[in-house]
């Protein structure tokens, strides 16, 4: 009985540290000023409903050109991630390309913080005129996700048996039509998180986007700390804007839930 008790105690703490954030957010932002800033108890849930928030954020500020901003180079990112990772990952697998040296190299790249790399790129980028673009954005993305979704996706290449594709070959199958036919509906559930996980964190991803974009190319992240100023905090645009660029990742993630549960449990059960 005790320990069940602990296990829902525990729960609620979890889901109160979770749910607790978002739900501030979208309180806040559907609240007047004064609302915010209350310190009566009771109006921190019960209040009157406002969209002023929302209309400020579309009408004061280029909220919807930065959130498609965010948008292209997310999806873009991802997607070339995904062609260079798929591949490369399958060779590392299968055919242990490079003798795991390459391998090294590749996720050697996740190695050091980020911040290490920020001056390096500053400087090319300056000099191939890639700041405040969206290439320029795409392909940091690109270098900094390639090397986790490969080492991700090797993974889950590895807990495909190979006796699978050995008798396709049998049955006349060419390497392309094992990996499409065979290894490729396998794997789809770890493609489903690798996919999920890169294009969260491009979406998310703040410190390069504020270092190497300015108005062209800004993302809806860099755009939301400029409401934090240095007289006061627009706690309610802010809210609102944090709120709607939540909802994409929340769909996505949603949406693949049933292929990212099984690609977390991908290979923990053998037979």
């Amino acid at each position: 009985m005790m320990k069940r008790a602990l296990f829902w105690a525990a729960t609620l703490i979890v889901l109160a540290i979770v749910i607790g954030p978002l739900l501030w957010i979208y309180l806040t932002a559907f609240k007047a000023s004064g609302d915010i800033f209350t310190t009566e108890l009771k109006k921190l849930i019960v209040f009157a409903p406002t969209l002023d928030n929302f209309q400020r954020l579309m009408t004061d500020y280029p909220y919807w050109f930065n959130l498609g901003n965010t948008a292209i180079v997310s999806v873009v990112s991802t997607i070339f991630v995904m062609l260079v990772s798929l591949p490369a990952a399958y060779s590392f697998a299968r055919w242990n390309t490079g003798g795991g040296h390459l391998l090294f190299v590749t996720i050697s790249t996740r190695m050091f913080p980020g911040v290490v790399a920020a001056l390096p790129f500053f400087i090319i980028f300056r000099t191939l005129g890639l700041l405040d673009t969206h290439v320029g954005l795409i392909l940091l993305y690109i270098y900094f996700n390639t090397s986790f979704a490969t080492f991700l996706l090797y993974g889950f290449f590895r807990d495909v048996p190979a006796e699978l594709e050995q008798a396709a070959m049998i049955d006349g199958y060419g390497r392309m039509e094992i990996f499409r036919k065979v290894v490729f509906p396998l794997i789809l559930p770890g493609l489903a998180v690798t996919t999920v996980f890169c294009l969260i964190w491009s979406w998310n991803e703040f410190f390069y986007a504020f270092l190497f974009t300015r108005l062209t190319a800004r993302t809806v992240n860099v755009l939301i700390s400029s409401f934090w100023g240095s007289i006061e905090v627009q706690y309610g645009p802010m809210a609102a804007g944090a709120g709607i660029a939540i909802l994409p990742t929340l769909v996505a993630a949603w949406l693949m839930q049933r292929y990212i549960i099984r690609g977390l449990t991908f290979g923990a059960v053998k037979g």
